[in-house]
């Protein structure tokens, strides 16, 4: 669910930085609910050819119903197809170490492209499900209020964690379109949406048995047409989202 508060959300893109910020007198707030919100993660490459119907098929969720509400999807560029010809200008390594993580978790087998995970686990369903199936048990409502490049978090855990939480908010680029000259892709326009364009983490810290974080927005590589906002709590044994709420940054 999604909550704005004063919002006019001039967005700044900061050319030099490309950083975000939300006027000082205005604020966007994002909040999940108690149920947990499914996490539709996509391992993607331009260098991939395989890669053009699963970004399509992600691309496609903006109009599902449930958007932010019910699930967030994010695209994660990996860089392990770079050599092969087209270098991703989307791609960053820590975003393939993400993917390999999970096959350390045993959330897949192999790292491949393209992948989807849902709540941490591959899910290979995008291909032929019409229905995403989503939702799951009451995890605790993570709220996000964004006033300039400040991001303050509060989590009301539903259960108790004996590891530390961590808190993770990404900035999404939608529309963003690349004509590839090289690769298996040459030759092709390809349309991306919620893509990952920059992360930042912290620890949250549980006060009075809430989890409270604040942090700066993160910044991006690239320019970003009709940011989209994500946030996520993970634990130190396994990334996979306990909670995550999600949010276009400016008004459509």
């Amino acid at each position: 669910m999604v909550s704005t508060r004063n919002h006019t959300l001039l967005i700044a893109l900061l050319i030099s930085g490309i950083a975000f910020a939300i006027p000082d007198n205005a604020s966007l707030e994002l909040s999940s609910g108690s149920q947990r919100v499914t996490m539709i993660e996509l391992f993607t490459s331009e260098g991939c050819s395989s890669c053009p119907p699963a970004d399509r098929w992600l691309s496609d969720l903006e109009t599902a119903p449930g958007l932010w509400r019910d699930f967030v999807p994010i695209a994660f560029h990996v860089d392990y197809w770079d050599q092969i010809g087209w270098p991703d200008k989307f791609a960053r390594a820590e975003y393939s170490e993400r993917q390999r993580r999970y096959a350390a978790e045993g959330g897949v087998r192999v790292v491949y492209t393209p992948g989807v995970f849902r709540d941490g686990h591959e899910w290979l369903g995008w291909r032929t499900d019409k229905t995403l199936v989503v939702g799951g048990k009451n995890v605790g409502n993570l709220d996000i209020t964004i006033t300039g490049q400040e991001v303050t978090a509060r989590f009301d855990a539903l259960g108790k964690y004996s590891r530390e939480l961590t808190l993770h908010v990404a900035i999404l680029g939608m529309n963003l379109e690349t004509d590839v000259r090289a690769g298996e892709n040459r030759g092709k326009k390809l349309h991306h949406d919620f893509v990952a364009l920059g992360i930042v983490s912290t620890r949250l810290e549980k006060v009075s048995g809430k989890y409270l974080a604040t942090l700066q927005l993160p910044s991006a590589r690239h320019d970003a047409i009709d940011p989209a906002l994500v946030a996520w709590v993970s634990d130190d044994k396994n990334q996979a989202a306990i909670q995550s709420v999600g949010g276009f940054l400016s008004d459509r």
